[in-house]
């Protein structure tokens, strides 16, 4: 059996809409192909997640003189899968002073990669 003829299937659930297609990702030696989408976006989807898997990260960053000690935050984009461990490790060395309004940039261009780090609440002083 030559190793062009081998292949190897990746399963991806969409979760553009709530249909959720199960979408193969069908590899054939250099050839990729997708199966079982319902619409263009669950392709696009598809593609994105196979290619580039993205995630929109959500964790929290130290207060200084916060009501609380922490405070939850996310990236306002998709960060590369692949550099989110980075991203984590760069968040937990910081410390934001209050007070702090939801959607408040606590991190601008995380990583030089064009994504802010903001807030997810409200958070007065102590």
């Amino acid at each position: 059996m030559s190793e062009s003829s081998v292949s190897v299937v990746k399963v991806i659930r969409c979760i553009v809409c709530p249909t959720g297609c199960q979408i193969k990702a069908i590899s054939k030696g250099s050839e990729i192909s997708f199966e079982g989408y319902a619409c263009k976006r669950g392709l696009e989807y598809a593609e994105q997640e196979y290619y580039e898997p993205k995630r929109i990260l959500t964790t929290t960053i130290r207060v200084e003189n916060g009501f609380l000690p922490l405070i939850p935050v996310k990236s306002n984009e998709p960060i590369l899968k692949d550099r989110l461990r980075d991203a984590l490790n760069e968040i937990a060395q910081a410390e934001i002073k209050a007070p702090i309004k939801m959607g408040d940039v606590l991190i601008e261009n995380i990583l030089e990669l064009g994504v802010n780090i903001i807030a997810s609440r409200d958070l007065g002083k102590h």
